[in-house]
């Protein structure tokens, strides 16, 4: 059994979660989730905890266990206290801007990068090279995060480009000056 699977989920008194098979409802401040939970797993729903199970003990059964938990967990964690991840631009020149529905990438390419904002989520700008992206579905904020990255990836030599922060970008030895 996954022990990440055997862990309830402790539901704050401010969320409404629904369950109709096969679709999960999580209501909360934030905004409101849906997914179609496998049948490969049960629930048990009490007032304030949610226990996922599993009939069996094969491969398949297992891996969906804790799969499972940790998804419900998400969406719980999202309409609550939402989910945010955070770049930064490095380079001469390198900067980002929004307005509204686009993010404006200007990244050391011929033309500005324009990518739309979808839905669900809010992009924020801080200091022109600290990007901010928020919002309640975990998927969507790193899916979001990951497209803006791969605009511009740091490169090597110089560590130029769009990282997440804190993150440690592994640099190379330029030319050896000869003799």
């Amino acid at each position: 059994m996954s022990r990440i699977g055997k862990a309830p989920i402790t539901i704050p008194e401010k969320v409404k979660v629904t369950f109709t098979p096969p679709t999960l409802q999580v209501e909360g401040p934030k905004g409101s989730l849906s997914m179609a939970v496998s049948d490969l797993v049960t629930l048990d729903m009490e007032e304030t905890q949610i226990r996922v199970s599993t009939p069996q003990s094969h491969r398949k059964y297992r891996s969906m266990h804790g799969l499972m938990r940790t998804l419900i967990q998400n969406m719980v964690t999202g309409v609550t206290a939402g989910f945010t991840k955070s770049l930064e631009i490095q380079g001469v020149g390198y900067r980002a801007e929004t307005d509204g529905s686009n993010l404006t990438l200007i990244v050391g390419y011929s033309h500005p990068v324009v990518m739309p904002i979808p839905e669900g989520l809010a992009i924020e700008v801080e200091k022109n090279t600290l990007i901010h992206v928020r919002g309640i579905d975990k998927q969507q904020v790193g899916e979001m995060a990951a497209r803006i990255r791969r605009v511009r990836k740091p490169e090597p030599y110089r560590g130029k480009g769009i990282r997440y922060l804190g993150e440690a970008v592994r640099r190379k030895v330029g030319k050896a000056g000869g003799k």
